[in-house]
C-alpha cells in the first residue's frame, strides 16, 4: 500500500494533520480491499481546482473534489481536493475541516472504484450509503506512530491537604519532584486570589525546581498578573475564577472579557511567556482565543468527565474532538483537562491534535492508596496504551 500526499496549499492559511488523514486513508483502503494499490491525494486551492474543473469537466469555478482513475492495475489514481472549498463547506455543515476532508477522500475513493452518483438517483443513494458507512467505520482513527499527549500533573490538591491543617506538609514542591521522576512532563499549579491551596511561595520555589515545564493557571487580575510577570513560568493558562466554587466550573468566556484578556495576553507575550486559555469546546470561543493572541487553548473536559450516560458522554466527546481539530486548523496548539481520570482519559488521549493532558484530582486521590509515584505511572500508562 502506498499513499502519496501532495500539498500545494499555503500552510499559513490551513493547518491539516496529514498524518491523521494518511491513517484514515490507510484504513479506508483496507476496508475497501485495496491495500495493494497506490493512491495520491493532492490538496489544492480554489484557483488551481478551477483550472482542473475547466479543463476536464468544462465547468467554470472550483469544485470540492475530483478523481482521476489510473491506467495501471496497481494504482487507483489521484484525488484532488480544494481545501478552500472544503473549508467553506465544513463551516456550512458545522463540522471540522478534517472531518470534511476525510469525507471528500471517501467520496474520491469511491469514484475511483466505479461509483458514480451522477448516473441515477439509485446510484447516488448507493454511494451516499457507502460513504456514511465508511465514515462511521473510521471514526476515532488517530495518527499511526504519533506522539501521545504528554501528562502534566496539577499538584493543587497536595496544597489543599496542607492548608487543611495550616502547616507545612505535604509540600507541593516535593510532590512536583516525585511527579517528574515518575514521568510527568509538566507541573501545573493554580494561584488563586483567595490562596485556598497554592501559595505565592509555592510558585516561586517551583519556578526554581521544576525541571520539565511549569504551567501557572491564573485569573486575569492585576495582582496575579504581576506575580506571573515576576516569576516568569514556562507558560500560563488563563482560567475563570469564582470565590465560592469548589473547583473551576467551566471555560473562560473570552468574548465577554475580550479587553481584559487581550491586555493580559499582550503583557505575557511581551515578557516571553506563552499563553493558553482554558475554554469550553465552543468554536466561537476558539476563534476569540486566536483573536486574543493565545498560543494554546486548553479544552474543558469537565462535562465529558461528569457525564453519567454513554449517549451523553459520546455527545460531549464529539464536541471536544471537533473543537480540538478546529483549534488546530486555525493555528492554535491544543491541550485538554478537567475531571479526567483513569477510566475516561483514553478517549481524550486518542484525539490526534491534543499535545498535553492536565490531570490533578484523580492522580492525587489515587496516590492516597498506592503512592504518588505509582499513581502518576498508572495514569501515564493509561495514556500510552491508546497509542
Amino acid at each position: 500500500m502506498s499513499i502519496n500526499f501532495i500539498s500545494e496549499i499555503d500552510p499559513q492559511r490551513f493547518r491539516l494533520n496529514q498524518a491523521l488523514l494518511r491513517a484514515r486513508t490507510s484504513r479506508l483502503l483496507y476496508l475497501l480491499g485495496q491495500t495493494e494499490r497506490t493512491v495520491s491525494i493532492v490538496l489544492l486551492d480554489d484557483r488551481e481546482m478551477a483550472g482542473y474543473n475547466q479543463t476536464y469537466r468544462h465547468k467554470e469555478g472550483p469544485t470540492n473534489v475530483l478523481s482521476f482513475p489510473a491506467e495501471v492495475a496497481d494504482e487507483l489514481g489521484d484525488i484532488l481536493i480544494s481545501v478552500d472549498t472544503a473549508w467553506r463547506e465544513a463551516i456550512e455543515k458545522n463540522i471540522t475541516l478534517h472531518q470534511h476532508v476525510t469525507w471528500l477522500i471517501i467520496h474520491g475513493l469511491l469514484h475511483l472504484l466505479g461509483y458514480d452518483h451522477e448516473l441515477s438517483e439509485e446510484q447516488a443513494e448507493l454511494m451516499q450509503d457507502k460513504e456514511a458507512q465508511l465514515f462511521q467505520a473510521i471514526q476515532h482513527i488517530h495518527s499511526q506512530g504519533r506522539t501521545m499527549p504528554q501528562l502534566a500533573i496539577n499538584v493543587d490538591h497536595i496544597a489543599t491537604i496542607r492548608e487543611a491543617r495550616g502547616g507545612a506538609e505535604p509540600d507541593p514542591v516535593l510532590a512536583a519532584g516525585i511527579c517528574e521522576l515518575a514521568g510527568a512532563r509538566g507541573i501545573v499549579v493554580h494561584l488563586r486570589e483567595d490562596r485556598r491551596h497554592i501559595q505565592e511561595r509555592d510558585v516561586r520555589v517551583l519556578r526554581q525546581t521544576v525541571k520539565t515545564r511549569l504551567n501557572l493557571e491564573m485569573a486575569a487580575v492585576k495582582e496575579i498578573v504581576e506575580i506571573a510577570l515576576d516569576v516568569l513560568p514556562d507558560m500560563i493558562t488563563l482560567v475563570p475564577e469564582k470565590r465560592k466554587e469548589l473547583t473551576t466550573e467551566g471555560g473562560l468566556d473570552i468574548i465577554s472579557n475580550e479587553k481584559k484578556i487581550r491586555k493580559t495576553v499582550g503583557k505575557m507575550i511581551e515578557a516571553g511567556i506563552p499563553v493558553s486559555i482554558f475554554v469550553d469546546p465552543n468554536p466561537e470561543q476558539i476563534k476569540a482565543a486566536v483573536d486574543a493572541g493565545a498560543t494554546y487553548v486548553e479544552l474543558h473536559t469537565g462535562r465529558y468527565a461528569d457525564a453519567t450516560a454513554a449517549k451523553e458522554q459520546d455527545k460531549e466527546f464529539q464536541l471536544i474532538e471537533q473543537a480540538a481539530e478546529t483549534a488546530f486548523a486555525v493555528g492554535l496548539r491544543v491541550n485538554a483537562g478537567h475531571g479526567l481520570n483513569y477510566l475516561n482519559v483514553g478517549r481524550i488521549a486518542g484525539i490526534s491534535v491534543i499535545e498535553e493532558l492536565s490531570i490533578g484530582h484523580a492522580v492525587i486521590a489515587r496516590a492516597a492508596f498506592v503512592g504518588l509515584d505509582q499513581a502518576v505511572r498508572e495514569m501515564q500508562n493509561c495514556i500510552d496504551i491508546v497509542g
